[in-house]
């Protein structure tokens, strides 16, 4: 069995940090963001996970990739309704040239850069993200439909599902060549996120940077 879950890890933790430390973060996380700055989060999600989720389905064949195409992850109901109930258009979010990037980026991936894009975004969702969730509460009082895209509880232990996914990703059948396009393909997810965390920042006029 690889280690390529700790290779991830070690190799992504300065753009996560990076990524954690935005000005659209800093002001979402710090209760300084207008609720319609994260509708517009909510809806760049939407056309992301859409993508994700997609590609995903098209690759479920692939022996690599089948074990990392898991239903209860799925978040694009949840986003469906949480832009609904946030006043924003499900059936037509409105995604900033950044997100359509990212969207070209998960809609050409083979099986290794996908499970990369899956990676960086379901595991940051199963972390980081649920403080998001508290926070939507606690700032602006949301919960149920807006705040449904942080709600894991069909997984059970969040915990526990990261330890299966990290074992999922050591069990993966790639050469050496295969992992390390999934490392650098997760550095790159992340570079996408920071500028489209730097389109939103512009859009809702806070600092790109913290």
């Amino acid at each position: 069995m690889s280690e390529l879950a700790s290779r991830l890890r070690q190799a992504t933790t300065e753009v996560h940090e990076r990524a954690h430390h935005s000005g659209y973060m800093s002001a979402l996380l710090g209760g300084r963001l207008p609720l319609a700055g994260y509708t517009l989060l909510a809806e760049q999600y939407l056309a992301l996970y859409g993508a994700l989720e997609a590609r995903g389905d098209e690759l479920a064949s692939d022996p690599a990739a089948a074990p990392f195409v898991i239903d209860d992850l799925r978040r694009v109901p949840a986003l469906r309704q949480d832009v609904a109930a946030l006043g924003g258009s499900a059936d037509a979010p409105r995604v900033l040239p950044a997100t359509e990037a990212y969207v070209a980026r998960l809609r050409e991936a083979d099986a290794p850069r996908w499970v990369a894009h899956h990676y960086t975004r379901y595991l940051g969702d199963l972390a980081g993200g649920q403080m998001v969730g508290k926070l939507l509460e606690r700032t602006y009082g949301i919960t149920g439909p807006g705040a449904l895209f942080y709600d894991f509880s069909v997984l059970g232990s969040p915990s526990r599902f990261r330890t299966h996914y990290r074992e999922l990703l050591d069990g993966a059948p790639w050469d050496e060549v295969e992992q390390r396009a999934v490392i650098d393909e997760a550095l790159h997810a992340f570079e996408l996120n920071i500028a489209l965390l730097d389109a939103l920042a512009d859009q809702v006029g806070v600092p790109t940077a913290a």
